[in-house]
């Protein structure tokens, strides 16, 4: 099962940037009928550029309220396109534990720590035929396990930098990939031991994701999760280094 942020990206894309176009293109012609004190071309100017503008929200916001939520199962995959390829994101193990580290040097938790192991793709099948294979660098990402009430938590910094410190997982989520590559990277967060429904959110963040019509990260448009209840266990890849769970 895969789900792709942003549907038609080179068309959202094309169509943010004709409207920031035309909508700039009228103001000049407004602010020149201001220049010189022409009233019909500030009418013009001005009413072309609130006519872009209330269309373009008009259109954000329908597609926004025609979208759903969706929780991938593990497994699944969460693209995110970028023009002319993709990037993807997979829960591929998962493991809860109170505690971090060797016995001597333990970090604890607040409530109880949750490993994620996330699989990231560049999926050779979604590039353009002249594109190469030159590496690509992710966008940002914004990371965050949210729980069945809607809370979301942020990764721990003390969480992650003790379990990088005993396996050496110190990679970014930015690691350049050329096409066909794909790399794991651990995610530790701290949440209560009562919270349930756990579901992990990744998403652009960059601001001007905002105002893409079909994006996730657009106004009142519903996100995309990647599901934890599915996913096989990672116990074995890191015990000893996570105790008394």
């Amino acid at each position: 099962m895969a789900e792709t942020t942003p549907h038609l990206a080179p068309i959202v894309v094309l169509l943010f940037l004709g409207a920031v176009f035309v909508t700039c293109v009228s103001l000049l012609v407004s602010l020149y009928g201001v220049v010189r004190r022409s009233k019909p071309y500030v009418r013009i100017g001005g009413g072309g550029a609130l006519t872009v503008v209330a269309c373009y929200v008009l259109l954000l916001c329908g597609v926004s309220l025609a979208s759903s939520e969706k929780v991938l199962p593990a497994g699944g995959w969460k693209y995110f396109c970028e023009i002319d390829c993709h990037i993807g994101y997979s829960v591929s193990g998962v493991h809860t534990t109170s505690v971090i580290g060797p016995e001597f040097r333990q970090e604890s938790a607040h409530g109880q720590f949750v490993i994620v192991r996330l699989k990231v793709w560049f999926d050779e099948h979604t590039i353009s035929p002249n594109r190469g294979d030159g590496p690509l660098t992710p966008n940002a990402r914004r990371v965050v396990l949210v729980d069945a009430n809607g809370q979301a938590y942020a990764q721990s910094p003390e969480g992650e930098a003790e379990f990088a410190r005993v396996i050496g997982d110190a990679g970014s989520l930015r690691q350049p990939l050329r096409p066909g590559q794909s790399f794991a990277k651990y995610l530790v967060f701290d949440v209560p031991k009562d919270a349930s429904g756990l579901r992990l959110l990744i998403t652009e963040d960059d601001l001007e994701t905002l105002l893409i019509i079909g994006h996730e990260n657009s106004l009142l448009h519903r996100k995309i999760y990647l599901g934890l209840n599915s996913a096989p266990s990672i116990t074995r890849e890191i015990s000893p280094l996570a105790l008394n769970n």
